[in-house]
């Protein structure tokens, strides 16, 4: 079984999936319910051990993956912690 960067960079790189059908669900502290979501059209970059998106304030924010919950493509589970 792939981990959540395995997967992420599978779904990046392999040409036969579209990278924006996916959702990542993460814990984000102080977020509603300490979870936050984001698509992969707003995924910047695939780090060794973070994700890297655009916040709310512009500002780029890293994501380690631990804090990965759940992936979805085209609105199916994939991979769930």
């Amino acid at each position: 079984m792939l981990t959540s960067h395995g997967l992420l960079l599978k779904y990046r790189h392999d040409a036969r999936f579209s990278f924006g059908d996916i959702g990542v669900w993460y814990v984000d502290r102080g977020a509603p319910g300490d979870r936050s979501h984001v698509s992969g059209g707003g995924i910047h970059s695939l780090d060794a051990h973070y994700f890297e998106i655009e916040s709310v304030t512009g500002m780029k924010k890293c994501i380690p993956y631990h804090r990965i919950r759940r992936i979805t493509y085209a609105g199916e589970t994939v991979w769930e912690r």
